[in-house]
């Protein structure tokens, strides 16, 4: 599968291949607009009537937890093809073009067709996505559990706030996003220690 050409394609035709059935296409996005081109398609099928064919537009996510810098948790999603949306459609020249006409939409991913005269690049004949990417897109989505994205790094001064070491002060070596935790040096006995901590046990500082 060819990534779409970063300059758009003339709005004519393409060879598509119209069976009649429905598949899902990945389209790529201007960087950070796939809310706002879901928006829009989706009006634009009301608008031009195309509902029968372009069924379903999604921007694939899954769950994150973060911790915040006072050690609270924020739920959260976080897009799983960032630049991308897919959309379910039965593929013709009319829902094609709704579809690549959509304000900040780029192109369909797809194999990329020579042109038959003069420079440049060709179009994009999109190409659906197999029936195991499909599954395994929407499995991962739906069954993952939440991952743990802390807002700390190695380096990081903290105070902790909580357990036999609050109001330690220390420096973190070492954080495990899927554990929730991290080590942190801190000065006991007047000797640096690794000690093990919580997300929520400790506040960054500075």
């Amino acid at each position: 599968m060819t990534v779409i050409p970063d300059e758009a394609s003339e709005n004519v035709a393409v060879n598509l291949d119209t069976t009649g059935e429905a598949h899902w296409y990945a389209v790529q996005v201007a960087s950070g607009c796939e809310k706002r081109v879901k928006s829009n398609l989706e009006q634009r099928i009301v608008s031009f009537d195309v509902a029968d064919r372009i069924l379903q537009v999604e921007i694939p996510k899954t769950p994150t937890v973060k911790i915040r810098k006072d050690g609270s948790r924020q739920q959260s999603e976080e897009k799983v093809f960032p630049g991308y949306v897919l959309v379910q459609m039965i593929m013709d020249d009319e829902a094609w073009q709704v579809v690549k006409n959509t304000a900040n939409v780029i192109n369909f991913v797809g194999s990329e067709q020579k042109r038959g005269y003069g420079r440049g690049r060709g179009h994009v004949k999109p190409v659906p996505l197999s029936f195991g990417e499909v599954q395994r897109i929407f499995k991962q989505i739906t069954e993952q559990e939440p991952v743990v994205k802390a807002l700390l790094a190695t380096g990081d001064k903290i105070i902790v706030l909580s357990g036999p070491f609050k109001d330690f002060e220390g420096e973190v070596i070492e954080v495990s996003p899927d554990r929730g935790k991290l080590k942190a040096l801190l000065s006991i006995f007047g000797r640096d220690t690794p000690v093990e901590l919580e997300f929520n046990q400790v506040q960054k500082q500075g």
